[in-house]
């Protein structure tokens, strides 16, 4: 896939994040956001709070690399390390396998405000949709992203692009299961007649 196919569809992607969103977290009540079927589920909230504290770390971690000006063609084929590929494959949406979550990256337990979450994440999806629109004059084959859980490793431009994003998909996806089931629970709610 070329630099600017895969740009293209990370643009469109993210995009999608935006308006699903606004659609179907945004007009809900607290209660729908801060649902969790089992003690050890996420709530609606608790995704996207975990999303919020990737992009913290990686949309300044990609804006760094982005300032490093190209020195090869910008609109080759996208390629990909070894790091890259596991990465993806770990957090693609269709993976789905449990991962284990860094203590620090771990949302549950803590107490989110529903506005500020959304309006956080909202920003975050801006701030990815600028650098996606900057990363069309950047070399994506170069290694320029550190590794969240370890620094000293560092991802090529694209496939921290597309790390970031699948991410984003499988965490909100997430979500939207987690709403489904609040949903699915007061359907099945007992009603009192009164």
């Amino acid at each position: 896939m070329t630099s600017s196919e895969l740009l293209q569809q990370l643009c469109a992607q993210v995009s999608d994040l935006l308006r699903l969103v606004s659609t179907e977290f945004e007009p809900r009540a607290a209660a729908a956001l801060q649902f969790k079927a089992t003690p050890a589920s996420w709530s609606v909230l608790e995704c996207l709070e975990h999303l919020n504290r990737y992009s913290r770390f990686y949309n300044p971690a990609l804006r760094k690399a982005l300032a490093v000006k190209p020195s090869s063609a910008t609109h080759a084929e996208v390629g990909f390390s070894w790091l890259g590929r596991k990465s993806y494959e770990m957090v693609r949406p269709e993976n789905r396998k449990l991962q284990k979550t860094l203590k620090h990256m771990n949302p549950s337990q803590s107490a989110l405000n529903p506005k500020a979450v959304l309006t956080e994440f909202r920003q975050h999806q801006k701030t990815l949709l600028e650098l996606l629109r900057q990363a069309e004059n950047a070399d994506l084959n170069r290694k320029g992203v550190p590794v969240e859980f370890f620094r000293l490793l560092k991802l090529r431009v694209g496939e921290a692009l597309l790390f970031v994003v699948a991410h984003q998909e499988r965490h909100v996806q997430q979500a939207q299961r987690a709403l489904q089931q609040y949903v699915a629970q007061r359907e099945t709610a007992p009603r009192l007649v009164i």
